[in-house]
């Protein structure tokens, strides 16, 4: 079965990160995920815009931007400039008044537009964005911080977009606390990628080409 593996930098180690992106390019990771966070959107800071520059520069992979800051419209432009025709760029739907016009800014860049739903926003306050984007990022946690749990619940939220997507044209990616068990349920439900962070992928005694290799052999 295929379906999309995408590594959360956020969550890597910073120390040898030109090493930690090598190492996953061979391990055959489709995308990178990177987690830009203002300290108001959500109570954290994490990836820099300089970050996201680097990893851009240090791979020809696609890369996964989930912006997680207050107001996107007005700084969208500095993180369009330093990204590739194809790159996804994700926003949160409450972190700006109007939403439409930062994802026809992301449009209007050749990139991917995407939104990404939190635990507690519910799929009706989206249902507009739904036709205007081609990606919606499930939050299956409150975003912000690494290795929380799962939240039940937004199983059914899943399986409303599932019911929508073919309709509306969009695919569903999940992000959070992303486990082998979640994998083998919604991929063949039609989730089409996941975002692997502490749960799977990272600080694991084990190389991430055997890691990525265990994951894509799950036996559905």
């Amino acid at each position: 079965m295929q379906f999309e593996l995408t590594a959360s930098m956020m969550c890597a180690d910073y120390g040898h990160l030109e090493r930690e992106v090598k190492k996953l390019e061979e391990g055959g990771i489709d995308s990178f995920h990177i987690d830009i966070m203002d300290g108001r959107y959500v109570p954290n800071f994490a990836m820099s815009l300089n970050d996201m520059r680097y990893i851009a520069s240090a791979t020809s992979r696609p890369l996964d931007v989930h912006l997680m800051i207050e107001h996107p419209n007005g700084r969208i432009g500095i993180f369009l400039e330093h990204l590739r025709k194809g790159d996804t760029v994700y926003i949160h739907p409450e972190a700006e008044y109007h939403p439409s016009t930062t994802l026809q800014a992301i449009i209007n860049a050749g990139m991917v537009p995407g939104i990404a739903i939190n635990p507690g926003t519910s799929v009706e306050t989206v249902m507009e964005m739904l036709r205007i984007v081609k990606k919606v990022l499930v939050m299956s946690v409150n975003p912000g911080n690494a290795g929380q749990m799962y939240l039940p619940y937004v199983g059914k939220k899943i399986t409303k977009l599932l019911s929508m997507k073919e309709d509306m044209d969009f695919e569903l990616y999940w992000d959070g606390a992303c486990s082998a068990d979640k994998i083998l349920e919604y991929a063949p439900k039609g989730v089409k990628g996941f975002v692997l962070g502490t749960t799977l992928l990272f600080g694991k005694d084990k190389p991430y080409k055997d890691t990525l290799a265990d994951i894509r052999a799950l036996k559905f």
